[in-house]
């Protein structure tokens, strides 16, 4: 699998300090990309944001396809074990107390991708013209809307649309979600934390991200653009565009699998 990709993280134009923090680990097999936002004070969120990424990469370092399901239990895994080296922090620590951070992890090898996700941190799937985000919010307003209580736009502006409802590190566990699906030459992923999904929305997010321009400098746009609308909270990007995919992988009767696996 051949993948470009590039990632950047920014304090935005409010905040004093970076909660978010990022990885990216790619090879010739394969592609490790993760996106956490830390909350709590004392510079709490930056620590758990900071353990989340590191736990999870190292759970998933030799990972190399993503067939059966025994890596679909791998992502799980290195999220609850994050969730529980954090959560233990919390408990030996008062100034750590509060702390938690959402973690999204895309994985992409051969011509599969593999998506674990709590909070609202998101992933999305640009793909033939078609903007789709892949996951689902763990929010507050994503609960209302679901309840058919507000529309998406009244979410996106409503008071508590960063009121999460599942972190990393909240309690003693937790339950990632998991998506996953085929990938597929000229497919470009993008991971982001809330401090660009909420300043920038979805219409202009494909815009930016449809630009014929390398990876690097659509994250500096998309970055750019979100402080240019006020930059409210840190900002975390990171963009993979698929080259080719592993013919070796490729499966005629294999369909694309979305939604959360179970």
């Amino acid at each position: 699998m051949k993948l470009i990709h590039a990632a950047r993280t920014d304090v935005g134009m409010i905040r004093s300090g970076n909660e978010d923090n990022f990885t990216v680990d790619s090879t010739a097999a394969r592609g490790i990309f993760i996106v956490a936002d830390g909350m709590g004070g004392h510079a709490a969120g930056e620590v758990a944001s900071e353990m989340a990424v590191q736990i999870v990469q190292r759970e998933l370092a030799n990972v190399r396809d993503l067939d059966g399901e025994d890596v679909v239990q791998l992502v799980a895994n290195s999220l609850k074990h994050a969730n529980r080296a954090i959560h233990e922090r919390t408990l030996t620590e008062v100034d750590k107390q509060g702390m938690g951070t959402t973690a999204s992890v895309l994985v992409l090898a051969g011509s599969r991708y593999l998506i674990g996700q709590v909070g609202d941190s998101r992933v999305y799937l640009l793909r033939g013209g078609k903007f789709e985000q892949l996951t689902k919010d763990h929010s507050y307003v994503q609960e209302q809307v679901d309840a058919g209580y507000l529309t998406p736009e009244q979410a996106r502006y409503h008071p508590y649309s960063n009121v999460i409802t599942r972190c990393v590190g909240a309690g003693s566990d937790v339950e990632p979600d998991i998506y996953r699906g085929e990938a597929r030459a000229g497919d470009v992923f993008l991971v982001a934390s809330d401090g660009l999904t909420g300043m920038v929305d979805d219409r202009r997010l494909a815009q930016l991200l449809s630009s014929p321009a390398q990876p690097e400098r659509k994250v500096q746009a998309l970055i750019s653009e979100a402080n240019g609308r006020g930059g409210l909270d840190n900002i975390t990007a990171i963009i993979v565009q698929v080259v080719e995919t592993d013919p070796l992988s490729d499966d005629p009767n294999r369909t694309a699998e979305m939604g959360p696996v179970g």
